[in-house]
Order: structure tokens, then C-alpha cells, then sequence
């Protein structure tokens, strides 16, 4: 009798364990750039499970670029392995919304009570919305800027508190840099960033447009597209930037042998690493022309993906805490990103001490009033298109094209791409 009830005991416990294994939900979770972003996700997820002990998170392989994890989601939402929440980039929202995949999390803010004292504003939640639906909330958001070595530029002529506001200055400027400082090259423009982000930046900056209103027509021919096909073509026809890879012509700034070099701040944190005390870097704004002119956001949003209503408590939990306050502050300083949560920015326990005393990482933040979408081309090609453009510009920096040739050519082959 007395082995029957210890028995029966065993079983209880047993089937309580079980029952409290069940209970507790798994999320998956699946993100790009692991080399940006692995440190982050690991932190944020260990601060996630802390905090909510009934939930906990799994990360799939952390995919290359946004392009790769686009094309991974698509592929996991035809095998029904998609993640509960994942991590897209800003362009990339577009075609879940269209596919039906992405779940509008309206209904969620509009059950938070002080939705509007969270920190979220409507120009930055804007970013994460597509076709009249809340796609994604930002986690890590980003502009073009620029890049200078201080010691360089400054035995070219430059002053800092004054740096250049055109290309053509900043081309002048390298230029000149080149001509004083024997040994070292003049700039790099990255342009093979993802997305074709740089080219839209490009185009934005001058008040330009990929597509006409109706996105049914290229738009980025017109007159300001061939004045920003002629700019990039400027930048490589003395050799002030020579055809390198990224990595490549990271090392060379990052090593003290380049003046200037044009890319994401999401990269701040990394490059000011590798620099350490080798020379003086410091940043200055992407430029921009004119009333119109405007830089895309960067960066990458949460979204989610399951369809279970339990499994999305869970996935608005996880979205709300990496996107919140406290998710900010571990996001912005391991990275060179800001976020999209405002609260922490003004917050002296937050980053108002880091921006303060990081004056390069506040340089984004500052770009904000000429921040717009980072755009995504419609229908089906839309991953295509990117790499014919990336094809097009290609032939600009190799010098395989004139500009103006190269700029026919990648219009021509999206618009073919738009009418299927």
C-alpha cells in the first residue's frame, strides 16, 4: 500500500512537471548579421526569460543579410516553419504583408493602455507600415553618414566643426587628402550595402523617387537620377575610390589609410573598434539638397508571424520588451543603430550620458527631420529588381559603363521587371 501511494505520488509530480513543461511556450526567433547583432539577441533574450520565466526563446541560424532572411521566411511560410517573431529588415516588410504572412499588430497597441506614453512615435512607428496595416514595430534603425579621419582631413584643409555639406566637396576633399597625405586612398562609398540602400540615398537626398506614384513607371531616370548616376561616376573616375569590396576598403579606413568613407552607422560601433587609438574618426551627415531631400531609414523591424493566439501573447511580450525602453538601451550601445523607442534617448539613466559622451553615435539621431521609407519595389520581381540594380551599379564602379549607359540599361531592365 504504502509503495502504491508513493507510486501514485511519483505520478502526480510527474504529470505536474509535464504539465508546467507544457505550459511554457518556446519562441522561435530568427534575425540577420549575426556579427552585429548575436551579442545583442543573446542579452535581450536572457533579460526577456528573467522577466516572463513562463516564456522562453530559440533562435534559428542567424541569416547573412536582409535579403537571405527574406528569402528564408518565404521559405519556411511554404513548409509552415516560420518563426513566431522575426527580425526584417525595413524594405523586406512589404512582401509578407502582401503574402498575407505578416500579422498586424493594430490590434495589440490598441489594447495597451498608454500606448502614446511608450515612447513610440508616429513618425518613426510609420516605418513599420505597410498598405494600412502595423507590420513590424523598428528595433534597430540607421542612416547614411559619413565617415572622416580626422588627422587626414585635416592636413587637407578641412575644418570639423565645418565639414562638407555635397559630394562634390566631400569628393574635393579626398581628393585633396589623397594629394597631402601620400600612401592613403580618398573615399569609399558603400554601395553594395543591402537593399540597394545607397543608391536610394542617393536619389532621396536630391528629392528623387524609385517609382512614379502609380509604381508602374521608373522614376529614378529622370534628371535627378542621372545627376546621382554622374556622382557615383565622379567618385571613381580619378580613382579618388577605387572598385574594393566593403571589407576591403573597411580595413584600409580602419587601419588610418583612408580619408573618407560613406556607409551605414550601423557599422559605427564595429569601426570605432577597430580603430582604437589609431587616429581621431569622426562623423558628419549624409548630404542632402534642397526642401525635398530626404535620407531612407535603415534597419530592421520586429514582426510576427504566428497565427496561434497563444503563441502571440508571447510574441507581443518579446516584441514590446526588445522594442521598449530597455531593449533600446542594449540595442543602441552594442551597435551603432538608434532606436525606434524615444523614451531612452532624453533619459540621463538611458542614453542621453551615452549620446553625450558618443557624440559620433548621436550624428544618426540628429538626421531624423529628413528621415523616409527605405522603399521596396512591388510584385513579385521585387527581390529581383534589387539585383539588377546592384548588377547596373556594378558597372559604374568596375568602369565597365559609362553612368548615364549604366542608368539606361538598369532602368530598361526594371521596367521589364514591373509589367509581370
Amino acid at each position: 500500500m504504502k509503495h502504491l501511494v508513493i507510486s501514485s505520488l511519483l505520478a502526480g509530480l510527474s504529470l505536474g512537471s509535464g504539465m508546467a513543461t507544457a505550459a511554457k511556450i518556446e519562441l522561435i526567433v530568427d534575425y540577420p548579421y549575426p556579427e552585429i547583432f548575436n551579442p545583442v539577441h543573446q542579452e535581450l533574450a536572457k533579460r526577456f526569460t528573467e522577466k516572463f520565466p513562463d516564456y522562453s526563446v530559440k533562435f534559428r541560424a542567424p541569416t547573412t543579410d536582409y535579403e537571405s532572411a527574406a528569402q528564408q521566411a518565404l521559405r519556411h511560410a511554404v513548409t509552415n516553419q516560420l518563426a513566431d517573431v522575426s527580425f526584417q529588415g525595413l524594405n523586406r516588410q512589404r512582401v509578407f504583408v502582401d503574402r498575407n504572412i505578416a500579422v498586424d499588430l493594430t490590434p495589440f497597441i490598441k489594447s495597451e493602455p498608454d500606448w502614446e506614453k511608450r515612447g513610440y512615435s508616429d513618425s518613426l512607428m510609420s516605418l513599420g507600415q505597410v498598405n494600412g496595416i502595423q507590420s513590424g514595430i523598428g528595433f534597430s534603425l540607421s542612416t547614411p553618414i559619413v565617415y572622416y579621419n580626422a588627422d587626414l582631413i585635416t592636413k587637407a584643409g578641412a575644418k570639423l566643426d565645418d565639414l562638407p555639406k555635397t559630394w562634390d566637396d566631400i569628393i574635393a576633399l579626398a581628393d585633396q587628402s589623397k594629394s597631402v597625405n601620400p600612401g592613403t586612398y580618398g573615399l569609399h562609398y558603400d554601395w553594395e550595402i543591402t537593399g540597394n540602400w545607397l543608391w536610394q540615398s542617393m536619389v532621396f537626398s536630391k528629392g528623387g523617387q524609385m517609382l512614379d506614384d502609380a509604381e508602374e513607371k521608373v522614376a529614378f531616370d529622370d534628371a535627378i537620377g542621372q545627376e546621382s548616376i554622374e556622382q557615383l561616376g565622379r567618385m571613381v573616375a580619378n580613382d579618388t575610390m577605387q572598385n574594393y569590396s566593403y571589407s576591403e576598403a573597411q580595413q584600409l579606413f580602419v587601419s588610418g589609410k583612408m580619408a573618407v568613407f560613406s556607409s551605414s552607422t550601423s557599422r559605427l560601433t564595429g569601426i570605432e573598434k577597430q580603430i582604437g587609438d589609431r587616429f581621431r574618426m569622426v562623423t558628419g551627415y549624409f548630404p542632402v539638397y534642397g526642401k525635398d531631400g530626404r535620407v531612407p531609414a535603415g534597419g530592421n523591424v520586429a514582426m510576427m508571424f504566428t497565427k496561434n493566439p497563444e503563441r502571440q501573447k508571447a510574441a507581443w511580450e518579446y516584441i514590446k520588451f526588445v522594442t521598449g525602453p530597455e531593449g533600446a538601451v542594449v540595442m543602441t550601445k552594442n551597435t551603432g543603430y538608434f532606436p525606434a523607442n524615444m523614451l531612452p534617448i532624453e533619459d540621463p539613466d538611458g542614453l542621453k550620458g551615452f549620446y553625450d559622451a558618443n557624440p559620433n553615435q548621436y550624428t544618426a539621431v540628429k538626421q531624423l527631420p529628413w528621415l523616409t521609407g527605405w522603399y521596396a519595389f512591388p510584385g513579385e520581381n521585387g527581390l529581383k529588381i534589387t539585383d539588377v540594380i546592384n548588377d547596373n551599379l556594378q558597372t559604374v564602379f568596375d568602369k565597365s559603363a559609362q553612368p548615364q549607359a549604366a542608368l539606361k540599361n538598369m532602368s530598361q531592365e526594371v521596367q521589364k521587371l514591373l509589367k509581370r
